[in-house]
């Protein structure tokens, strides 16, 4: 199983970071791809019909990105917005997506939210996976309660 995070720009690297802590924490696999959706749509098509299962796209301003990956496959596609002068853009962007087309979003900048999604998407079919997420949400409550 691998997760295919897709940054718009070498901008968005800072985000993509948090998502990779997280998937190396738990041991998936994934792939860094920089592709943007209207510079190299072409790339996009390549992208979305890779062997990943589940995709994470990060972007900023327009943030089609996600919506992009999302037209070309049926796998699961988590859109993360990243901030910039005018944050509501790419929130939109990635919420507001068309019946038929849709994209999982987490907050502003949460590539670690991204990264944790994705697994638990995997952890439906992967046992270990899901037992080390249990793990990981009782050390959570054990941090903060």
């Amino acid at each position: 199983m691998k997760v295919a995070i897709v940054m718009g720009s070498k901008s968005d690297e800072g985000v993509g970071n948090k998502a990779v802590k997280i998937l190396e924490e738990f041991g998936v696999d994934y792939e860094i791809i920089f592709a943007s959706a209207h510079r190299t749509p072409e790339k996009i098509k390549e992208i979305a019909s890779s062997d990943a299962d589940v995709f994470i796209a990060i972007a900023g301003l327009a943030a089609a990105l996600p919506g992009s990956i999302a037209a070309h496959t049926v796998k699961p596609v988590i859109g993360v917005p990243v901030s910039g002068k005018i944050n509501l853009d790419a929130i939109l962007s990635i919420v507001q997506m068309p019946p038929g087309i849709p994209v999982a979003a987490v907050g502003l900048d949460r590539g670690d939210n991204a990264a944790l999604l994705a697994i638990e998407i995997l952890a439906m079919k992967d046992e270990e996976l899901r037992k080390k997420l249990e793990d990981y949400r009782n050390k959570m409550r054990e941090k903060y309660v």
